[in-house]
């Protein structure tokens, strides 16, 4: 099925069109450019700026020795440190699926690893999620942070881009709730409001 992704704003490699959409079908990018109606096609509207997807460089340490807690675990939402003997197999299976969700609220359509624990892989092939060759450095869920910067500053947008979106290329973008690049940079990837991975939207903030 046909799917018009409408947006405020819509960046390209070398523009930035006000009004503009995506058309998707199956799992890549058909047209992109100002919106237009297209027939068949079903719709969704979004108030923000539509970007390509983003790559999290820290895929590997967040998944691999960070832990993401369990809700019911009490032990808030941010990655944590655990002892090695606290987290088996089982528990970090648990935790990579949760890291992989928290890193889809803030736009991130590829991870960085690589990854040496079969439960973290099997995690990351069934997000979705595109796996990229990584240098395993120590970050957070914000891939417009800088590693080892204090929050509000960042690396930019151009740099943290997982491709460009192309016509014929995979449909991997998402949307932020701002209304431009500098806006963006200036308040962080948390702003996201859609995710959308292969054609697929598995992200949508309420």
């Amino acid at each position: 099925m046909l799917t018009l992704h409408r947006a405020s704003a819509l960046l390209l490699a070398d523009s930035l069109i006000t009004d503009g959409a995506v058309l998707v079908d199956g799992p890549s990018v058909v047209a992109l450019g100002p919106y237009r109606p297209v027939d068949g096609a079903r719709v969704r509207e979004w108030d923000g700026l539509l970007t390509p997807g983003l790559l999290n460089p820290y895929g590997q340490w967040l998944l691999e020795t960070a832990y993401h807690p369990d809700p019911r675990e009490e032990l808030g939402v941010e990655p944590l440190l655990l002892p090695d003997g606290e987290v088996d197999e089982v528990r970090r299976g648990g935790s990579a699926r949760r890291g992989l969700q928290r890193m889809l609220g803030y736009g991130t359509t590829a991870v960085a690893g690589p990854f040496t624990r079969a439960v973290v892989r099997t995690a990351v092939a069934r997000s979705g999620l595109v796996s990229v060759p990584g240098a395993g450095e120590r970050g957070g869920l914000d891939p417009l942070a800088a590693a080892g910067l204090a929050v509000g500053h960042a690396v930019g947008l151009a740099a943290a881009v997982q491709r460009p979106l192309a016509v014929g290329g995979r449909a991997d973008f998402a949307v932020f709730g701002v209304g431009s690049v500098e806006e963006l940079e200036r308040v962080g990837a948390g702003s996201c409001v859609a995710t959308v991975v292969g054609g697929r939207l598995l992200y949508r903030s309420r």
